[in-house]
């Protein structure tokens, strides 16, 4: 049986959402809200359901809801989550929020904080680990293939050329990497960062911090290195990520597009080219979003999601620790 599901927020990753939705036989929406009433009832129109212009009106309805996607955007692409995603959960409602899962740490650790209370379902869209080629080099690590983990090193960049605050960039797209990094390695419990101001295509003196360099020593020992950009481009793609261990390593690039173990007792490498038939960076939606629903219909406890809201919370905790990290000139050790 389908699951019945809402979602908040109709801009274009609220629609990207709905997209997965619709194609996926265990989904069914019945419900979108967005306080500009003209998304809202375009949105309804397209997808078939009513149109709401506030989850309370919308939980007040009466309609049965499942579960229900979290698409606000605002500063840092992560400001309005707040406020309807604690009303979706005090309603008992199960929610797979958009990154960031909040910019400010202490809102993200209410919400983590009352979803557990409420003992509800609640991930976060980190759709870069949701990817057969991901799914393998996990397995890899975890079948000690790679031997003992020593490094990790991670480059996501984009030509971006928008800012709303001193560390949009950081904030707003850096969920993914570090994600992909702690999805690989564990938790990250030292933070030294060093971050520039760029320059836009058309020559613009940037205002963000709009270039890092983080590094990162985790919990087991490994070292880590991350190079983040909304300045780059030029022939490289999204992004790319190796780990490296006493037996060999593996390179990921694009989060789906290829996949290479090396190993270091010999010449030969085990190559993947969009393994399972993913083929871009788009499919990384639908592969997350069918997962939330997978675990929604077996009713997995919550501590059991993949790409769970703790997990988002501890990446904006290694973010906040660089920005830290930069502006204090100093090595920031974690606390979770």
């Amino acid at each position: 049986m389908a699951l019945r599901v809402a979602i908040v927020g109709m801009g274009g990753i609220g629609n990207v959402h709905a997209g997965c939705y619709v194609k996926d036989p265990l989904a069914k929406i019945v419900a979108v809200c967005d306080i500009i009433k003209e998304r809202a009832d375009a949105a309804a129109a397209k997808y078939g359901c009513p149109a709401f212009y506030s989850v309370k009106s919308m939980l007040k309805s009466g309609i049965k809801i499942d579960c229900a996607s979290m698409c606000t955007a605002g500063k840092e692409n992560g400001g309005d989550h707040y406020t309807p995603t604690m009303e979706l959960l005090n309603g008992g409602i199960p929610v797979l929020g958009e990154k960031p899962i909040s910019n400010e740490v202490p809102k993200a650790r209410r919400m983590v904080a009352l979803a557990k209370k409420k003992r509800l379902r609640y991930g976060i869209d980190l759709n870069h680990r949701f990817t057969p080629a991901a799914r393998l080099a996990r397995d890899w690590v975890d079948q000690g293939r790679l031997g003992r983990l020593h490094i990790t090193n991670m480059t996501m960049w984009i030509n971006n050329p928008n800012e709303t605050s001193p560390h949009f960039h950081l904030r707003a797209l850096h969920p993914h990497s570090i994600d992909v990094m702690r999805y690989f390695c564990g938790d990250v419990v030292s933070v030294q960062a060093f971050m520039l101001q760029g320059k836009t295509m058309d020559d613009r003196q940037r205002k963000c911090w709009s270039n890092a360099q983080v590094n990162m020593l985790f919990k087991n020992g490994v070292v880590g290195h991350l190079t983040g950009s909304y300045d780059a481009g030029g022939g490289f793609g999204l992004e790319r990520c190796e780990v490296t261990g006493s037996k060999g390593r593996f390179v990921l690039e694009e989060a789906c597009e290829e996949l290479t173990f090396y190993s270091r007792a010999s010449s030969e490498t085990e190559h993947y080219h969009h393994l399972g038939g993913m083929t871009g960076f788009g499919e990384t939606f639908a592969s997350r979003i069918h997962r939330w629903l997978e675990q929604n219909q077996k009713k997995v406890a919550p501590s059991k999601v993949d790409g769970c809201a703790e997990d988002a919370l501890k990446c904006q905790m290694i973010i906040e620790a660089a920005i830290k990290s930069w502006h204090e000139k100093k090595i920031v050790n974690l606390k979770y």
